[in-house]
């Protein structure tokens, strides 16, 4: 964090000088230390989250897809069976056992096209879904496995 600080304060300022470094650096130790202080900020935690970059990654990319997929699915109900749409709410557990990965998953459910996480208690889920058929599978489903890898590494 202390690097990106340090490097964010270079770039916002537009130029190099060895004045904007030094002042760059004392802020942004400054600003650590302060996070340190008062926000609960750890810097194994930081490195813990570099430990799961590449997951994210793949996490992300994983989620892209999920969201083109989606959009097709929605658009074909839409198109070819507009009068035979059933809204359904899944409840479920997914047995995540941090905040982060909870709260990941039910961004990931809303921003797939079709369903959204209407109501996120602790580990228990409720997601509305456009159709029935788009709710096969979500209390497991690729979103859940990954966050479950990540949190095996953390």
């Amino acid at each position: 964090m202390f690097i990106f600080l340090t490097l964010l304060w270079i770039i916002f300022n537009g130029r190099f000088t060895p004045e904007i470094l030094v002042f760059g650096l004392i802020i942004s130790a400054a600003v650590c230390l302060f996070m340190v202080k008062f926000f609960g900020y750890s810097f194994k935690k930081e490195l813990l989250v570099l430990k799961i970059l590449p997951d994210l990654f793949i996490y992300v990319i994983i989620l892209l897809v999920e969201i083109i997929k989606a959009n097709f699915a929605v658009m074909k109900l839409i198109i070819f069976k507009a009068k035979s749409i059933e809204p359904t709410v899944v409840h479920f557990h997914t047995g995540l056992k941090t905040k982060a990965a909870r709260v990941l998953l039910a961004n990931s459910i809303t921003l797939t096209p079709g369903t959204i996480t209407s109501s996120l208690h602790e580990d228990e889920f409720f997601v509305h879904c456009l159709d029935k058929h788009l709710s096969v599978g979500i209390s497991d489903s690729v979103f859940v496995k990954r966050l479950r890898k990540m949190e095996e590494k953390l």
